[in-house]
Protein backbone atom coordinates (compact mmCIF):
# COMPACT_ATOMS: atom_id res chain seq x y z
CA UNK A 1 0.00 0.00 0.00
CA UNK A 2 1.46 3.28 -0.81
CA UNK A 3 1.26 6.41 1.21
CA UNK A 4 -1.65 8.22 0.12
CA UNK A 5 -3.45 8.09 3.45
CA UNK A 6 -0.32 8.88 5.51
CA UNK A 7 -2.35 11.87 7.05
CA UNK A 8 -5.21 9.93 8.18
CA UNK A 9 -3.29 7.47 10.40
CA UNK A 10 -6.88 6.28 11.47
CA UNK A 11 -7.80 5.75 7.98
CA UNK A 12 -4.23 4.19 7.42
CA UNK A 13 -4.35 1.62 10.26
CA UNK A 14 -7.62 0.63 9.17
CA UNK A 15 -6.81 -0.02 5.36
CA UNK A 16 -3.46 -1.78 6.62
CA UNK A 17 -6.03 -4.26 8.23
CA UNK A 18 -8.26 -4.86 5.04
CA UNK A 19 -4.76 -5.62 3.57
CA UNK A 20 -4.12 -8.25 5.86
CA UNK A 21 -7.54 -9.58 5.05
CA UNK A 22 -7.34 -9.76 1.79
CA UNK A 23 -3.38 -11.86 2.12
CA UNK A 24 -5.72 -13.83 4.33
CA UNK A 25 -8.14 -14.81 1.45
CA UNK A 26 -5.68 -15.27 -1.19
CA UNK A 27 -3.78 -18.23 0.42
CA UNK A 28 -4.19 -21.39 -1.04
CA UNK A 29 -1.83 -24.80 -0.81
CA UNK A 30 -0.18 -23.44 -4.10
CA UNK A 31 2.19 -21.39 -3.31
CA UNK A 32 3.05 -19.69 -6.52
CA UNK A 33 -0.22 -18.77 -7.42
CA UNK A 34 -0.51 -17.46 -3.63
CA UNK A 35 2.94 -15.53 -4.42
CA UNK A 36 1.97 -13.79 -7.86
CA UNK A 37 -1.38 -12.66 -6.22
CA UNK A 38 0.45 -11.53 -3.61
CA UNK A 39 3.12 -9.05 -5.12
CA UNK A 40 -0.11 -7.54 -6.50
CA UNK A 41 -1.61 -6.79 -3.11
CA UNK A 42 1.76 -5.74 -1.64
CA UNK A 43 1.82 -3.04 -4.91
CA UNK A 44 -1.57 -2.04 -4.54
CA UNK A 45 -2.73 1.53 -5.18
CA UNK A 46 -4.54 4.20 -3.20
CA UNK A 47 -6.95 1.79 -2.20
CA UNK A 48 -9.40 4.42 -2.68
CA UNK A 49 -13.04 2.14 -3.03
CA UNK A 50 -12.09 0.30 0.55
CA UNK A 51 -11.59 3.41 1.99
CA UNK A 52 -14.55 5.38 0.68
CA UNK A 53 -16.50 2.11 2.06
CA UNK A 54 -14.74 2.89 6.08
CA UNK A 55 -15.41 6.28 5.73
CA UNK A 56 -18.81 6.24 4.55
CA UNK A 57 -19.90 3.65 7.23
CA UNK A 58 -18.49 5.86 9.78
CA UNK A 59 -21.98 8.01 9.65
CA UNK A 60 -23.63 4.99 10.83
CA UNK A 61 -22.97 2.62 13.39
CA UNK A 62 -19.94 1.34 12.29
CA UNK A 63 -19.50 -2.15 12.81
CA UNK A 64 -15.32 -2.46 12.29
CA UNK A 65 -14.77 -5.96 11.34
CA UNK A 66 -18.15 -6.35 9.45
CA UNK A 67 -16.73 -3.16 7.75
CA UNK A 68 -13.14 -4.07 6.97
CA UNK A 69 -14.20 -7.80 5.31
CA UNK A 70 -16.62 -5.64 2.70
CA UNK A 71 -13.92 -3.19 2.32
CA UNK A 72 -11.45 -6.35 1.23
CA UNK A 73 -14.27 -7.68 -1.08
CA UNK A 74 -14.68 -4.50 -2.62
CA UNK A 75 -10.86 -3.85 -3.17
CA UNK A 76 -10.64 -7.52 -4.51
CA UNK A 77 -13.11 -7.03 -6.48
CA UNK A 78 -11.48 -4.06 -8.27
CA UNK A 79 -8.29 -5.73 -8.23
CA UNK A 80 -10.22 -8.62 -10.43
CA UNK A 81 -11.37 -6.65 -12.61
CA UNK A 82 -7.76 -4.88 -13.44
CA UNK A 83 -6.42 -8.23 -13.99
CA UNK A 84 -8.99 -9.13 -17.11
CA UNK A 85 -8.42 -5.72 -18.34
CA UNK A 86 -5.01 -6.39 -18.51
CA UNK A 87 -5.50 -9.14 -20.36
CA UNK A 88 -7.83 -7.64 -22.71
CA UNK A 89 -5.54 -4.19 -23.38
CA UNK A 90 -2.49 -6.85 -23.41
CA UNK A 91 -0.73 -4.26 -20.81
CA UNK A 92 2.10 -5.13 -20.03
CA UNK A 93 2.30 -2.59 -16.90
CA UNK A 94 0.18 -1.79 -13.93
CA UNK A 95 1.25 0.64 -11.35
CA UNK A 96 5.21 0.75 -12.79
CA UNK A 97 5.39 -2.98 -12.45
CA UNK A 98 4.91 -6.20 -15.07
CA UNK A 99 1.21 -7.57 -15.10
CA UNK A 100 0.20 -10.60 -14.21
CA UNK A 101 -0.59 -11.44 -17.93
CA UNK A 102 2.65 -10.59 -19.03
CA UNK A 103 4.75 -11.85 -16.32
CA UNK A 104 2.96 -15.24 -16.62
CA UNK A 105 0.61 -15.68 -19.29
CA UNK A 106 -2.99 -14.59 -20.21
CA UNK A 107 -4.76 -18.29 -19.19
CA UNK A 108 -2.92 -17.99 -15.89
CA UNK A 109 -4.00 -14.29 -15.41
CA UNK A 110 -7.93 -15.50 -16.30
CA UNK A 111 -7.77 -17.69 -12.98
CA UNK A 112 -6.22 -14.80 -11.23
CA UNK A 113 -9.09 -12.79 -11.95
CA UNK A 114 -11.47 -15.88 -11.31
CA UNK A 115 -9.71 -16.95 -8.72
CA UNK A 116 -9.97 -13.27 -6.86
CA UNK A 117 -14.07 -13.11 -7.69
CA UNK A 118 -14.61 -16.67 -5.88
CA UNK A 119 -12.77 -15.31 -2.76
CA UNK A 120 -15.24 -12.20 -2.97
CA UNK A 121 -18.18 -14.59 -2.63
CA UNK A 122 -16.88 -17.03 -0.09
CA UNK A 123 -15.98 -13.76 1.98
CA UNK A 124 -19.52 -12.20 1.35
CA UNK A 125 -20.80 -15.85 3.51
CA UNK A 126 -18.78 -14.65 6.90
CA UNK A 127 -21.05 -12.14 7.68
CA UNK A 128 -24.73 -11.41 8.03
CA UNK A 129 -24.57 -8.54 5.18
CA UNK A 130 -28.26 -7.56 3.66
CA UNK A 131 -29.63 -9.47 1.11
CA UNK A 132 -30.53 -5.89 -0.55
CA UNK A 133 -26.49 -4.74 -0.43
CA UNK A 134 -25.53 -8.40 -2.09
CA UNK A 135 -28.03 -7.73 -4.79
CA UNK A 136 -26.70 -3.98 -5.28
CA UNK A 137 -22.82 -6.07 -5.43
CA UNK A 138 -24.09 -8.19 -8.20
CA UNK A 139 -25.33 -5.48 -9.99
CA UNK A 140 -22.66 -3.49 -10.22
CA UNK A 141 -20.41 -6.14 -11.29
CA UNK A 142 -22.48 -6.65 -13.91
CA UNK A 143 -22.46 -2.92 -14.91
CA UNK A 144 -18.35 -3.03 -14.80
CA UNK A 145 -18.99 -6.31 -17.14
CA UNK A 146 -21.16 -4.56 -19.71
CA UNK A 147 -19.35 -1.32 -19.17
CA UNK A 148 -15.86 -3.06 -20.56
CA UNK A 149 -17.90 -5.17 -23.51
CA UNK A 150 -19.20 -2.15 -24.61
CA UNK A 151 -15.76 -0.40 -24.65
CA UNK A 152 -14.63 -3.30 -26.65
CA UNK A 153 -17.52 -3.46 -28.75
CA UNK A 154 -16.69 -0.08 -29.62
CA UNK A 155 -13.29 0.18 -30.35
CA UNK A 156 -11.57 1.87 -33.81
CA UNK A 157 -15.40 3.50 -34.20
CA UNK A 158 -14.76 6.74 -35.52
CA UNK A 159 -18.50 7.95 -34.78
CA UNK A 160 -18.21 7.12 -31.37
CA UNK A 161 -20.21 9.35 -29.17
CA UNK A 162 -20.21 11.02 -25.83
CA UNK A 163 -23.35 9.58 -24.38
CA UNK A 164 -21.43 5.93 -25.19
CA UNK A 165 -18.49 7.45 -23.81
CA UNK A 166 -19.73 8.27 -20.55
CA UNK A 167 -22.01 5.28 -20.58
CA UNK A 168 -18.89 3.37 -20.32
CA UNK A 169 -17.18 5.33 -17.65
CA UNK A 170 -20.51 5.20 -15.46
CA UNK A 171 -20.57 1.24 -15.58
CA UNK A 172 -15.99 -0.07 -15.52
CA UNK A 173 -15.62 3.14 -12.97
CA UNK A 174 -18.06 5.13 -11.71
CA UNK A 175 -20.26 2.09 -10.72
CA UNK A 176 -17.77 0.56 -8.13
CA UNK A 177 -17.25 3.94 -6.68
CA UNK A 178 -20.92 4.63 -5.85
CA UNK A 179 -21.15 1.14 -4.71
CA UNK A 180 -18.51 1.48 -2.22
CA UNK A 181 -19.81 4.78 -0.77
CA UNK A 182 -23.60 3.52 -0.98
CA UNK A 183 -23.05 -0.43 0.83
CA UNK A 184 -20.44 1.27 3.16
CA UNK A 185 -23.36 3.29 4.60
CA UNK A 186 -26.37 1.04 3.83
CA UNK A 187 -24.32 -1.77 6.04
CA UNK A 188 -23.74 0.69 8.80
CA UNK A 189 -27.18 1.24 9.26
CA UNK A 190 -27.50 4.93 7.93
CA UNK A 191 -31.07 6.18 6.18
CA UNK A 192 -31.59 6.10 2.61
CA UNK A 193 -31.45 9.84 2.24
CA UNK A 194 -27.64 9.84 3.82
CA UNK A 195 -26.71 6.56 1.93
CA UNK A 196 -28.31 7.31 -1.75
CA UNK A 197 -25.81 10.65 -1.04
CA UNK A 198 -22.83 8.43 -0.48
CA UNK A 199 -23.46 6.83 -3.22
CA UNK A 200 -24.32 9.75 -5.70
CA UNK A 201 -20.72 11.35 -4.25
CA UNK A 202 -19.25 7.97 -5.30
CA UNK A 203 -20.66 8.16 -8.69
CA UNK A 204 -19.78 11.55 -9.13
CA UNK A 205 -16.16 11.19 -8.24
CA UNK A 206 -15.81 7.82 -10.18
CA UNK A 207 -17.16 10.00 -13.61
CA UNK A 208 -14.77 12.82 -12.94
CA UNK A 209 -11.70 10.60 -11.96
CA UNK A 210 -12.17 8.35 -14.94
CA UNK A 211 -12.53 11.58 -17.16
CA UNK A 212 -9.31 13.04 -15.36
CA UNK A 213 -7.32 9.98 -16.00
CA UNK A 214 -8.29 9.53 -19.61
CA UNK A 215 -7.29 13.60 -19.94
CA UNK A 216 -3.79 12.85 -18.44
CA UNK A 217 -3.09 10.14 -21.38
CA UNK A 218 -2.62 13.48 -23.32
CA UNK A 219 -0.15 15.05 -21.14
CA UNK A 220 1.71 12.41 -19.08
CA UNK A 221 4.10 9.50 -20.46
CA UNK A 222 4.91 5.88 -19.10
CA UNK A 223 6.94 7.18 -16.28
CA UNK A 224 4.71 9.70 -14.86
CA UNK A 225 1.26 7.50 -15.30
CA UNK A 226 2.91 3.71 -14.15
CA UNK A 227 1.40 2.72 -18.27
CA UNK A 228 1.70 2.76 -21.85
CA UNK A 229 1.28 6.40 -22.81
CA UNK A 230 -1.61 6.97 -25.38
CA UNK A 231 -2.63 3.07 -25.10
CA UNK A 232 -6.02 3.61 -25.37
CA UNK A 233 -5.41 6.01 -28.96
CA UNK A 234 -3.12 2.99 -30.36
CA UNK A 235 -5.61 0.34 -29.42
CA UNK A 236 -9.32 2.09 -30.58
CA UNK A 237 -10.47 3.27 -27.52
CA UNK A 238 -11.58 6.78 -28.13
CA UNK A 239 -12.05 8.66 -24.91
CA UNK A 240 -13.41 12.09 -25.02
CA UNK A 241 -10.92 14.46 -25.51
CA UNK A 242 -10.40 12.88 -28.73
CA UNK A 243 -14.35 12.73 -29.11
CA UNK A 244 -14.38 16.23 -28.95
CA UNK A 245 -11.77 17.33 -30.91
CA UNK A 246 -13.51 15.21 -33.91
CA UNK A 247 -16.37 17.34 -33.20
CA UNK A 248 -14.62 20.39 -34.01
CA UNK A 249 -12.01 19.27 -36.37
CA UNK A 250 -13.52 20.94 -39.94
CA UNK A 251 -10.80 19.75 -41.82
CA UNK A 252 -10.97 15.74 -40.92
CA UNK A 253 -7.04 16.05 -40.06
CA UNK A 254 -7.70 13.75 -36.74
CA UNK A 255 -10.27 11.10 -38.87
CA UNK A 256 -8.21 11.06 -42.03
CA UNK A 257 -5.02 9.90 -39.35
CA UNK A 258 -7.14 7.19 -37.37
CA UNK A 259 -8.03 5.62 -40.46
CA UNK A 260 -4.26 4.59 -40.79
CA UNK A 261 -4.11 0.63 -40.27
CA UNK A 262 -1.76 0.97 -37.36
CA UNK A 263 -0.40 4.13 -35.72
CA UNK A 264 2.78 5.19 -35.83
CA UNK A 265 4.46 6.96 -32.65
CA UNK A 266 4.66 9.69 -35.43
CA UNK A 267 1.07 9.66 -36.08
CA UNK A 268 0.01 9.48 -32.22
CA UNK A 269 2.02 12.49 -31.61
CA UNK A 270 0.17 14.40 -34.20
CA UNK A 271 -2.98 13.33 -32.96
CA UNK A 272 -2.36 14.40 -29.73
CA UNK A 273 -1.28 17.97 -30.92
CA UNK A 274 -4.54 18.17 -33.38
CA UNK A 275 -6.75 17.02 -29.93
CA UNK A 276 -4.96 20.04 -28.30
CA UNK A 277 -5.78 22.31 -31.15
CA UNK A 278 -9.48 21.79 -31.40
CA UNK A 279 -10.12 22.28 -27.98
CA UNK A 280 -10.46 18.50 -27.02
CA UNK A 281 -8.93 18.76 -23.81
CA UNK A 282 -10.63 21.91 -23.37
CA UNK A 283 -13.76 20.68 -23.56
CA UNK A 284 -13.29 17.47 -21.45
CA UNK A 285 -11.91 19.52 -18.60
CA UNK A 286 -15.27 21.15 -18.34
CA UNK A 287 -16.82 17.56 -18.13
CA UNK A 288 -14.66 16.49 -15.37
CA UNK A 289 -14.94 19.95 -13.19
CA UNK A 290 -18.99 19.79 -13.76
CA UNK A 291 -18.63 16.18 -12.21
CA UNK A 292 -16.29 17.39 -9.36
CA UNK A 293 -19.02 20.24 -8.72
CA UNK A 294 -21.94 17.63 -8.22
CA UNK A 295 -19.27 15.61 -5.87
CA UNK A 296 -18.48 18.85 -3.43
CA UNK A 297 -22.09 20.19 -3.70
CA UNK A 298 -23.47 16.59 -2.54
CA UNK A 299 -20.55 15.94 0.11
CA UNK A 300 -21.65 19.63 1.34
CA UNK A 301 -25.29 18.44 2.62
CA UNK A 302 -23.95 15.34 4.55
CA UNK A 303 -23.72 15.57 8.14
CA UNK A 304 -20.75 17.12 9.84
CA UNK A 305 -18.76 15.02 11.36
CA UNK A 306 -14.77 14.02 10.77
CA UNK A 307 -15.63 11.42 7.85
CA UNK A 308 -17.36 14.43 5.88
CA UNK A 309 -14.09 16.53 6.75
CA UNK A 310 -11.33 13.64 5.12
CA UNK A 311 -14.05 12.87 2.15
CA UNK A 312 -13.82 16.58 1.27
CA UNK A 313 -10.01 17.09 1.56
CA UNK A 314 -9.01 13.34 -0.23
CA UNK A 315 -11.86 14.18 -2.95
CA UNK A 316 -10.44 17.82 -3.34
CA UNK A 317 -6.75 16.07 -3.76
CA UNK A 318 -7.85 13.39 -6.23
CA UNK A 319 -10.00 15.63 -8.63
CA UNK A 320 -8.63 19.05 -7.96
CA UNK A 321 -4.98 17.79 -9.41
CA UNK A 322 -3.42 19.65 -12.48
CA UNK A 323 -4.34 18.15 -15.83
Amino acid sequence: MNNFWKSYPQIEEELTNVNEIIKKNIKCREKFFETSIGDMVDRGGKMLRPAFLLLAGKFGDYDKKKSHNLAAVIEMLHMATLVHDDIIDDSKLRRGYETIQYKYGKEYAVYTGDFLFCQCLMMLSEYEYTMENMKEISKVISKICMGEVKQYHLRYARNMNIRNYLRIVSGKTAALFALSFYIGAKESGCNNRVSKSLGRIGYHIGMAFQIIDDLLDYKGNTQTLGKNAQKDLKRGYYTLPLIYALENDQENRIAQRLKEPSLSEEAVNEIVELVKENKGIERAKKVANRYTKKAFDQINKLPDCESKAIIYEVVEGLLKRDY
